[in-house]
């Protein structure tokens, strides 16, 4: 499972090929990667001065067509490789031909045949998605490369998948749900990934990312190197917010859930994982013990007193103040304004209320129906 392989349905009378262990990728290897010896640019910037769209550029990567640099762990592409591309022959035409990713409808029609039989044909394997997005109902939009549809389509081999009766096999197995096109995205991508690959945790990274997180902790059980992992996990640039039902979608798609092919990918990450050990360790985080500054240091211990402070006396705290004058500064912030309006008897009242920390608490009596409450207020 360590190509772009494709992987079809076995079919009685039909020369179909199965997804193995180690196939040899059916693409062309990447050129030897790009150095950095001038300006670089972002993926999105550079996508502009070629005149394609992001996605087509990320397709541009992963094909081969573009070579990119590593910069602090972020992919960048050189000045001298736009220049290549602008100064190459049938520029910008052939290159967007090379790239040009198509969805079912016009998949179907470069076919010649219904969008119902080329799904089905995508379903079995006889054509393997590139990539793959999500529209506003988050429907799974497959997109397939143009030139490998008129590839197939140019194939007299290929003439009894698109006209005639599918064979009888073909359709039991469509009946039961087979549906190859996650399945073989998963092992294109990994192809995708390794090719891209020049670091020993990176391509390790790789076959982990299509894992389940369960199969990962269970094969590699330092936590530091399952960080490291994590840290080289390929990013998609259309990747979602967690736990969204997008991202649980996408999820879906790029976790295996074939137990063979979970088989392959544990094999293949058991082995690149100890080509990585070998490299070099996963970093370890190394803590160390602060030291006692000197604040720390001066810090009085508890037998030891202020001088000018009787032991056992409490200190005053911030926004406390003696007894006798909690009633008085009451009274100055409240000023003359406050008493301004206010009866005799609310005035007379005032320094119980001021000083009620000092006066015994009042009993409250209720006034008697017909008597006048002052009555009541001077027994």
């Amino acid at each position: 499972m360590s190509g772009d392989t494709v992987t079809r349905s076995t079919t009685h009378g039909t020369s179909a090929t199965t997804t193995s262990p180690g196939a040899a990728p059916a693409q062309t290897p990447a050129p030897t990667p790009a150095r950095a010896n001038g300006r670089t640019f972002a993926p999105g910037r550079a996508a502009r001065e070629l005149g394609l769209k992001r996605s087509e550029l990320d397709l541009a990567v992963h094909l081969g067509c573009l070579r990119t640099v590593d910069e602090g762990g972020a992919r960048r592409i050189a000045q001298s490789e736009i220049d290549r591309l602008r100064t190459a022959k049938g520029f910008p035409e052939t290159l967007r031909e090379r790239v040009e990713a198509v969805s079912s409808l016009p998949a179907a029609q470069m076919l010649g045949v219904a969008v119902s039989r080329f799904t089905r044909l995508a379903r079995l394997g006889l054509v393997t998605p590139v990539t793959f997005s999500l529209n506003r109902y988050r429907t799974v939009v497959w997109l397939y490369l143009a030139a490998e549809l008129r590839k197939f389509a140019a194939d007299e081999k290929n003439a009894r998948w698109l006209t005639g009766r599918m064979p009888q096999d073909a359709r039991h197995q469509l009946g039961a749900g087979l549906d190859l096109r996650p399945r073989n995205w998963r092992g294109r991508q990994l192809g995708f990934l390794l090719r891209q690959s020049d670091d020993p945790w990176r391509r390790a990274a790789a076959p982990a990312s299509l894992l389940d997180p369960i199969q990962v902790a269970q094969i590699v059980q330092d936590p530091y190197e399952r960080a490291e992992l994590n840290h080289h996990r390929p990013f998609r640039a259309d990747q979602s917010p967690p736990d969204s039902p997008a991202a649980r979608i996408i999820a879906g798609i790029m976790t295996a859930d074939d137990p063979d092919e979970i088989a392959w990918l544990r094999t293949d990450l058991l082995q690149a994982l100890a080509e990585a050990r070998a490299h070099r360790l996963a970093p370890r985080s190394r803590r160390k013990a602060p030291a006692p500054t000197a604040a720390r240091r001066a810090t009085p211990g508890p037998s030891s007193s202020r001088a000018g402070r009787r032991p056992g006396v409490p200190r005053p705290t911030a926004g406390t103040a003696p007894e006798g004058l909690r009633g008085l500064l009451g009274r100055l912030r409240r000023g003359p304004r406050a008493s301004a309006g206010r009866s005799g008897a609310e005035l007379a009242e005032q320094p119980f209320l001021d000083d009620r920390h000092q006066q015994a608490a009042l009993q409250v009596v209720d006034t008697a129906a017909g008597q006048p409450p002052a009555a009541h207020r001077d027994r």
